[in-house]
């Protein structure tokens, strides 16, 4: 059995993480096949038993190196790296092959040293790349001048960072053609299968767009899902050489789908050939890259140590001692590539390709330039301001990177939307390792802009853009994935939303590429100069067909929300469904949220259409539009405004029942979310942590569980009856005593703005309360809920978490945010951020350096959410804003950049800088909306039974 084979392999090398890589080989027309497990070696297809050749190699390249947990693992993706580039199979442009080169010789040789290397000629002796020159050779000594310091183990995982950026990382190519027998390269990565038109990238179906694969004789066929996908059928076609080139490739799709999809492979035995076949039975038998990961970890042993191979002579005592090393589970070291180095002696327009065209499967090898790949979300329940940027599998989408090709005027727009990231798991707050790295300011790769993009019609277009493209992923979110989650048979309660939805998607689908097609003919030189300055008119085009879907929308999305509420109070297996989902990185609010984003959008335009307006001269060319598509608007927006604050007070309570334990009945016909924070409730053992919730009726108090990370009711006010005053003695301190029946609560705010706010909301809430006839909801009675010390610590000690079910929760919500911050949040300050959403690019500043990365960034709900590109699905990490200041740096920063804002809390703090005074203006008013703008004077905070005195600014 092929098996056999493999794990003897994988013996004699003391392989752990083995599932990784395959044994391939080559048939006599140069097919490349890998070993079948499942199979004897005798039938296995096109392998000759004459004289047996296998290669030992990566067979699923992770998009995400940090994710291997072993130094050696990591050690043989680089020997893997090394030879597709020296072959010439992965193609990049030269300043990046040198680069990485340099790595290469960093982890072999060791620190650069002059006395042992006087040139470049040291590495005249090792290929690199096929077509390597004494210029070449002295790009790699100058890049690896800049690695000292850098242990082999580093300048591994800074090599393959370096590679996966590049877009063809682990694409191997398989001829085919198109149904119109157009010659193409087929490819299969973690994100699904690329088409290419010679090394070309022209189209990309990810995992989530495809139904089925299969193959018929030598045709391959890819069924999508039938709506949402923006493709103009349903089924996909392709045709290979013959039928065991077209099932050759089809198992390494179902393979690559089962490691980097499936979180399980269910292992099926495969039946002996019956008279009449039922086609192949070939299924993925091997581990899922998380059943890899979940396994290695469970499984440490201290590893013996490695020889890395000695492809260098060395002359160095520090060269010859970094070669043996020992080999671990879970270290901490993270990469820190470089970017490449622009060639300074050459103009954009006599740079050299790296690879002249080569043959590789019959097909001329084009240059490309390195296309960098998102890195996903891991975020811990702990301290929500400290928030890394970690990495993990499930990769979608590339952003291209376009450091060094021609910058032409009409590429300008395209270069927006590249990503200059210089370090994928650097930290958000700027914590890095030891490790000496230069990285490189991004100012010095910007080029000259067309005086168009001076004007401020140009910020508004492109923020017009920017946001749409947010809500057309925030549109898919429902239509592509939560459709993908639900499968097949879709719940009675999801059928209306998906019903509303999808009309909205396509629709939307259509307006991004008219976006986008007006910006870039607004960036070009040569483009039409009569498009340029306008974008209203883009807007008017497409909102008659778009009313009547926002209509049907406005009047259905209610019925949504009460029977996605129903359904997931009443029905156990939708309500794991439903929890399932929102753990998902993709899910990175929660589903309500995303139900209420059509009508986010609809007041977004408006604002938008009011910011030309108020720019607009009386005889601009597009005013005359904009003032159309505003009045277009007017007779929507009404029941829009009106409709918003009942719907998002639903959700809100929808989504406050799911954290809140012990208090079944929130969700009630009449109530309505007013206010939830943190307050501290004073007792006899001093002041106690405790999350307050008031709504129109009722005030409830609670405490977090450690366990579940839900908030446990202890009790609770109706408000009719409530008093309020202040406090006299010791208790004054931004303090208030709450009355409610037989009982007292004595509460303290963090700060003086705090305790106002509270004062005010409880007021007019018991006013409120007072006002309206009696209800008929039945109330606990306050003894039973007692606030009294005795009954409080015996239901922390009886944890809710022993009895309920733990379930994750997601730590940046307004509600955790607030408990970790002792701030609090209003359905005001809601409705406010509806209109305070905001997508671009900025720059943050490394706090170890004067180096900028480029980040893309979503500010909405109160929190900032990072993006490599515009196209990843799911974001690095996320700054919840609540709590923070925002401004302009001080001198002592000493930032020395325009167009720079700051944000702090406490002692964390954070730089971005935007590329306009428009931009620059927009990103601090949406942030100063979220955020504590204003100088505040030393307070005095109470908290438990101490007093600390901080200042914030």
């Amino acid at each position: 059995m092929g098996r056999v084979l493999f794990e003897q392999v994988c013996k004699q090398l003391h392989l752990l993480e083995a599932d990784y890589f395959g044994l391939e080989y080559w048939d006599t027309h140069g097919t490349r096949y890998w070993l079948d497990l499942q199979k004897p070696i005798s039938r296995q297809l096109g392998l000759s038993l004459v004289d047996p050749l296998l290669h030992f190699c990566v067979k699923f390249y992770t998009p995400d190196p940090a994710q291997l947990e072993e130094e050696y693992t990591r050690y043989l993706f680089c020997l893997q790296v090394k030879r597709d580039l020296s072959h010439g199979g992965l193609q990049c442009n030269e300043n990046t092959a040198a680069l990485m080169a340099s790595y290469i010789v960093q982890a072999e040789c060791g620190d650069y040293v002059a006395e042992d290397y006087p040139d470049h000629t040291y590495l005249s002796s090792y290929k690199f790349v096929p077509q390597q020159d004494q210029e070449m050779e002295r790009k790699i000594m100058e890049n690896h001048k800049k690695h000292t310091g850098q242990s082999p183990a580093e300048a591994d995982l800074n090599l393959l960072e370096t590679a996966r950026r590049c877009e063809l990382y682990g694409v191997k190519m398989h001829p085919a053609k198109d149904h119109e027998n157009v010659p193409l390269n087929l490819a299969v990565a973690h994100m699904g299968i690329i088409v290419f038109q010679n090394y070309t990238k022209i189209n990309t179906f990810s995992w989530a767009k495809i139904r089925k694969i299969s193959f018929k004789r030598k045709r391959f066929l890819i069924k999508l899902h039938p709506e949402g996908y923006g493709y103009y059928k349903d089924t996909v076609e392709f045709f290979f050489e013959g039928r065991d080139e077209c099932k050759n490739f089809w198992k390494k799709c179902v393979e690559n789908h089962g490691f980097f999809r499936l979180s399980a492979v269910k292992h099926i035995s495969r039946h002996k050939t019956r008279v009449l076949s039922r086609g192949s039975s070939f299924r993925y038998s091997g581990k899922t890259q998380k059943q890899i990961i979940e396994f290695v970890r469970d499984n440490y042993v201290k590893r013996q140590t490695f020889q890395r191979s000695q492809s260098f002579r060395h002359s160095s005592a520090h060269s010859s001692a970094t070669n043996m090393h020992s080999t671990t589970v879970g270290n901490s070291i993270s990469a820190h590539p470089l970017l490449p180095l622009a060639d300074s002696n050459l103009s954009d327009n006599t740079k050299k390709d790296l690879i002249d065209r080569t043959k590789v499967n019959n097909s001329n090898v084009l240059d490309n330039n390195n296309f960098y790949t998102s890195t996903p979300l891991r975020t811990t329940n702990g301290n929500l301001s400290e928030i890394s940027l970690s990495t993990c599998s499930d990769n979608y989408y590339s952003t291209i990177n376009t450091l060094n090709s021609e910058d032409s005027p009409s590429k300008v727009l395209a270069k927006e939307q590249l990503m200059n990231s210089i370090n994928a798991n650097t930290i958000l707050n700027g914590n890095t390792t030891n490790t000496t790295t230069i990285i490189a300011d991004i100012e010095g790769e910007t080029k000259k802009k067309p005086r168009y993009i001076l004007d401020k019609t140009y910020y508004i277009a492109k923020e017009i853009l920017m946001t749409e493209l947010t809500y057309k992923k925030d549109l898919d979110i429902i239509n592509v994935w939560f459709r993908d989650e639900i499968g097949k048979e879709e719940p009675e309660e999801c059928q209306i939303l998906l019903s509303l939805i999808t009309p909205l998607a396509q629709a939307h689908g259509l307006l991004v590429k008219d976006l986008e097609q007006r910006l870039q003919g607004w960036d070009s030189t040569g483009g039409p100069r009569a498009a340029a300055g306008r974008i209203a008119d883009v807007l008017l085009a497409h909102l008659p067909p778009l009313l009547p879907i926002y209509e049907e929308y406005l009047d259905g999305h209610m019925l949504v929300l009460e029977r996605l509420d129903t359904a997931f109070k009443q029905n156990n297996r939708f309500e794991q469904l439903y929890r399932d989902f929102e753990t998902q990185k993709v899910c990175y609010l929660p589903l309500t949220t995303f139900v209420l984003k059509p009508l986010h959008r609809l007041l977004q335009y408006q604002a938008l259409l009011q910011r030309l307006l108020k720019h607009y001269g009386p005889n601009h060319p597009d005013r005359a539009d904009c003032l159309t598509a505003s009045d277009t608007l007017k007779d929507l927006m009404v029941p829009v405004s009106e409709t918003l604050e009942q719907s998002k007070n639903l959700a809100t309570l929808c989504e406050l029942q799911r954290d809140i334990v012990g208090f079944d009945n929130l969700v009630q016909s009449g109530r309505k979310f007013i206010r939830h924070g943190c307050l501290l409730k004073h007792s006899r053992k001093g002041y106690q942590q405790r999350m307050f919730f008031l709504f129109s009726d009722i005030l409830l108090y609670t405490s977090r569980s450690q366990a579940t990370l839900q908030f446990k009711v202890h009790g609770h006010m109706p408000l009719r009856g409530v008093l309020i005053e202040e406090p006299d003695g010791d208790l004054t301190f931004n303090g208030l005593i709450i009355y409610g029946g037989n009982r007292a609560l004595t509460v303290a705010a963090n700060s003086p703005e705090e305790k106002e706010k509270w004062k005010i909301d409880l007021q007019n809430a018991i006013q409120l309360a007072r006002d309206k006839s009696d209800t008929k909801i039945t109330y606990l009675s306050l003894k039973s809920c007692s606030s009294s010390d005795e009954h409080i610590d015996q239901a922390e000690n009886n944890d809710v978490g022993t009895q309920t079910k733990p379930q994750a929760q997601r730590s940046n919500s307004t509600v955790h945010v607030c408990w970790h911050r002792s701030t609090s949040i209003s359905m005001k300050d809601e409705l406010l951020a509806v209109e305070n959403q905001l997508s671009g690019y900025l720059l943050r500043k490394f706090k170890s350096s004067n180096g900028w990365q480029k980040l893309w960034v979503v500010f909405t709900s109160f929190c900032l959410f990072f993006y490599k590109g515009c196209l990843d699905e799911f974001p690095l990490a996320s700054l919840p804003l609540l709590g923070y200041s925002v401004g302009p740096p001080q001198v002592d920063d000493q930032i020395g950049k325009d167009y720079v804002f700051k944000l702090q809390y406490k002692n964390h703090v954070y730089f971005f800088r935007a590329e306009s005074e428009y931009t620059y203006t927009r990103w601090m008013e949406v942030i100063g909306s979220a955020t504590q703008s204003r100088l505040k004077k030393k307070l005095t905070l109470v908290n438990e039974n101490k007093i600390e005195t901080s200042t914030e600014k």
